[in-house]
């Protein structure tokens, strides 16, 4: 989820997943995979660096769950075994 601000001031946070899209042409304006259109001071450019900004923050959260995977204690299902074993 990135934010961002709309024309009149008003802050507004978007699934940076469902952007299709954006153009600069003078505003800017980010088109969703829905076809809704969402215009925002920010650029084109502050846009990109934004998204790749949370991605960048996601992957990073997950490198140190799988690099700290050893440390956390197994899932057990019902029976007391771990989840996934015979």
């Amino acid at each position: 989820m990135i934010q961002l601000t709309r024309l009149n001031n008003h802050p507004l946070v978007v699934n940076s997943d469902l952007i299709k899209f954006v153009e600069q042409a003078p505003d800017t304006v980010i088109t969703l995979v829905n076809g809704d259109k969402i215009v925002v001071r920010e650029s084109a450019q502050d846009v990109l660096e934004r998204v790749v900004q949370f991605r960048r923050s996601v992957l990073q959260g997950i490198m140190l769950w799988w690099d700290n995977r050893s440390a956390l204690p197994p899932v057990l299902e019902g029976n007391g075994r771990p989840a996934g074993g015979k």
